[in-house]
């Protein structure tokens, strides 16, 4: 059996790192719609949603394109089995982090969305976490390289 073929990564790491690329790609969507929401479409928010938005310091903001950004990036190299997946993901969950800081310390946003906003940032840091799990397994597996 030659070296590769005994380190060949199982499909269901392919079809979980694809799954979560997908799940990445709609937080760059979410990010994109973020930061060109129209005058009108902010008018548009509930008086809470409007003032949450338009406090959000520049570097939540700036997280949150890493979060996404980075986890895209994560996914797309697990897909060509590469190590530098890890540390991409690891700057990732970096983001997740201080964007949830935000969200969960500074700003009011649970009183804005109540106990159902706490389910997609729980997700989202659960999910960026596993990603980053799922990076070292693959190295220690030696199914990146």
């Amino acid at each position: 059996m030659s070296d590769q073929a005994a380190h060949k990564a199982p499909t269901w790491f392919m079809v979980v790192a694809a799954v979560l690329l997908i799940w990445n790609l709609l937080g760059v969507m979410a990010y994109l719609i973020n930061v060109t929401m129209s005058p009108e479409a902010l008018a548009a928010l509930p008086e809470a949603q409007r003032q949450l938005y338009e406090n959000t310091p520049t570097w939540a903001t700036a997280a949150f394109a890493v979060a996404v950004n980075g986890g895209v990036l994560g996914c797309v190299l697990l897909l060509l089995k590469k190590n530098l997946a890890g540390l991409v993901l690891q700057l990732s969950l970096a983001g997740v982090f201080v964007q949830m800081f935000h969200s969960f310390f500074v700003s009011n946003s649970f009183e804005v969305f109540g106990p159902g906003g706490l389910v997609m940032p729980i997700m989202v840091i659960v999910i960026a976490i596993f990603l980053v799990w799922l990076a070292a397994r693959a190295k220690m597996r030696r199914w990146t390289s």
